[in-house]
Order: structure tokens, then sequence, then C-alpha cells
């Protein structure tokens, strides 16, 4: 198993790599040049097993060890920005204003490049690594994670087992997290339509207010986390979006309200599925108005398979040391759609240190290229142990 410096000598040409591609961030599956980008280094690499076009603009190449016969591995890394105006004021940011990498997916996939140059170069295991480069995690369903499931990349590409692999702000560069079993949460999203009453302000007596109702309703979903869930287990419920009347003098006779639920439990998933539509409905009514609930189950929890997080724990203990590496990190109730993936195949999501930078989505948001040879050493020794020829 090689050490951090092993792969110091590839962070240069890494970071050129994660600066280009940060300085031209694409949307969604709108991935264009990011994938011709990263079709072209792997092709460079000598790697000829390489696929395009998986759910639009997705990539998986493999490499194939000269260890002899095995089975084949998946290491995945996201390719897609955010809409946002970018803050960040580094000579290499965006050059497309209104996009940019806020997330960290350039150094996602730049790390997972220079994995695949070493192991081009090497190939010191048996079977093959499959190399998932992945569009729109960042979209609403269906994700670039589930499409590419749902496109039989785990079945086509014969892959038994598959590795994420994020940054975290805010914890130290050469740093790990991780933990077994759920590490993010489920996403559901839900619109609920308060039907009311209208008329003019001045008279509300006139009216069955909707914008009232609605605010006991936000108030009554509160309540639920508070107050009828174990404090010990994790919901969170939160009312993002509330539209109702333009004008200073209108009681409108609808309000609409959206929002999002984040669970790490099947059956806390369950509960607020069916208690936020009795909780509103319940407030309305006793309002003498009524409401509409479309709910939506969108990403499901992140699980880490047993196995497979020992193994990570020992790639990550073995390069930085023990102490470097968190094996109890809290799960966080952000969503990954890497969590379909590992509902496909047993795997692994680890968490690598970014430094003190600004947080995720963030307008002043940077990865951090000090980072990189830990990813890539990270993704080496994965390979070559659970792969030893």
């Amino acid at each position: 198993m090689h050490d951090i410096e092993t792969f110091r000598n590839l962070q240069s040409e890494a970071t050129a790599w994660r600066r280009y591609l940060h300085q031209n961030p694409e949307l969604d599956y709108r991935v264009h040049n990011t994938a011709r980008f990263v079709t072209e280094k792997l092709a460079s690499f000598g790697i000829n097993h390489i696929e395009t076009g998986i759910a639009d603009t997705g990539i998986v190449a493999l490499i194939q060890g000269e260890g002899g016969d095995g089975p084949t591995i998946g290491l995945r890394a996201d390719m897609d920005a955010l809409p946002i105006v970018e803050a960040s004021n580094k000579p290499w940011s965006s050059t497309i204003f209104g996009k940019m990498h806020a997330c960290g997916h350039d150094g996602h996939t730049a790390m997972l490049l220079g994995a695949a140059k070493y192991l081009a170069n090497t190939r010191n295991f048996k079977g093959a690594v499959a190399l998932i480069f992945q569009p729109a995690e960042e979209v609403e369903l269906p994700s670039g994670g589930l499409r590419m499931v749902q496109e039989g990349i785990m079945d086509r590409f014969g892959i038994s087992q598959v590795f994420g692999l994020h940054n975290a702000p805010g914890m130290e560069i050469g740093k790990f997290s991780i933990c077994h079993g759920p590490i993010g949460a489920a996403q559901d999203d839900f619109d609920i339509v308060v039907r009311g009453r209208g008329g003019h302000a001045a008279s509300p007596h006139r009216t069955i207010d909707p914008v009232v109702i609605a605010a006991q309703i936000i108030v009554g979903l509160q309540v639920l986390v508070s107050r009828n869930t174990d404090p010990r287990e994790a919901l969170v419920i939160s009312v993002t979006k509330l539209n109702a009347a333009q004008a200073y003098n209108i009681i409108s006779d609808h309000v609409e309200m959206a929002g999002t639920v984040r669970t790490l439990t099947p059956t806390l998933r369950d509960f607020a599925e069916r208690q936020i539509l009795a909780s509103a409905q319940g407030i309305a009514r006793g309002f003498g108005a009524d409401v509409e609930l479309k709910y939506r189950r969108s990403v499901p929890v992140m699980f880490n398979h047993t196995e497979q997080t020992d193994t990570a724990l020992k790639i990550a203990r073995n390069l930085v040391g023990p102490a470097s590496v968190n094996d109890k990190v809290k799960p966080g109730m952000g969503a990954e759609d890497f969590a379909y993936m590992l509902e496909a195949r047993p795997g692994a999501i680890i968490f690598l240190g970014n430094g003190l930078t600004a947080s995720l989505h963030s307008p002043a948001y940077d990865f951090n290229d000090e980072a990189l040879p830990y990813g890539i050493g990270y993704w080496v020794n994965l390979v070559e142990t659970i792969l030893a020829a």
C-alpha cells in the first residue's frame, strides 16, 4: 500500500485539470464540454474501453488489471456544477456567469482522473476497475445517479461493489470521515395548496384567509418534529416556498406552499408522508378550508455497507494514520444521489477534508487543491487492496 508521497507528483497536473473544470462549469445533464475533456484525458492515459452517452453525458471507463481474472469494482465522481454566481475571487474563478463549481465536483473529477492515470500506467491489480463519471447530481429527479443505475451500468460492466468520495469543508486537509450504515438522509419534497375564500384585505371577516391558515400549518409541521417523533431520531421538515396574492389589499383564495423532508429511517419517512397530510388537513378544516398535497419521494437514504465501510476505513487509516480518520461521523441530513448506486450494489462513501473553505453551495466556495493527492491515493490504494493481484 502506497503512502501519500507516492501521489504528490500527480498534484500539479491534477490541479491544472481541476482549475480548467472550475473555470468552465456546466449544469445538470448539459456537461458536454466536461464529458469531452474527461473522455480525452482517459484516452490519453491508454484506456481503451470508454463508453460515453450514458444518462446523456455520463461516462464509464474500464481499466483491466494485469493480475488475472477478478471482480470489477466501481469508483464514482460527479461532474456537474450549480447555478450560482461565483464570489470566490480566485484567479481560476468561473468564466461563465451564473454557473460555478460550488460543491467540489471539479475536484472529485480531477481526483478520479488522477487515479485513472496512475492505475492505467501500473495495472497492478486483478479484475477491473470501472470509472464512473456522473452528470446531474445536483438536479431533482431523475438525477444522473438514478439514470445511470436505471440504464444498467452495474450489470453491463459487471460491477460488484461501488465506492464514492466527497469533499468536506471545515475538515482539515489529509483527514477522512465515515460511518457504518446511514451517512446521508433520504430526501422527499412536498407541495401543499391551502384553499380558502378570498376577498378584500380590509374585510378579513368575510374571507377564509389561507395565509393565516398556511402560517398555522407551518407551525404545525414543526410540531411533528418536536412533539411527535423520538428526539433521538432525525427528522427535518422545512417549508421553503410560500406564494399568495400579489397585492397589498387582496386576500387570495389559495396559498401555495412547498418544502422538503429529510429522514434516516424508512419508518420515519413513512410517518412524515402520512402525518404531513393529516396535520395540514386537520388545521385547514378547523378553519373551514381544505388542502391538497403532492408528496414525492426523491433520493433514498445513503447507506454504507459494513464490509465495504471496513475496507474504506482500512485504506484511509493506512494512507493518513488512524488519528486522522473519524470512523463515527454523524450522518448528514443532506441528500446525495450516490445513494442509488449504494442501493444497487454494496459499497461506501467517505468524506475527505477540504480545509477551512466556505461551505458547500456557497458563492465563496472553492475546492482546495492540496486535497487532490489524498483523494488520488485513496482511490489507488482502494483498488490495489480490494483487487490485490
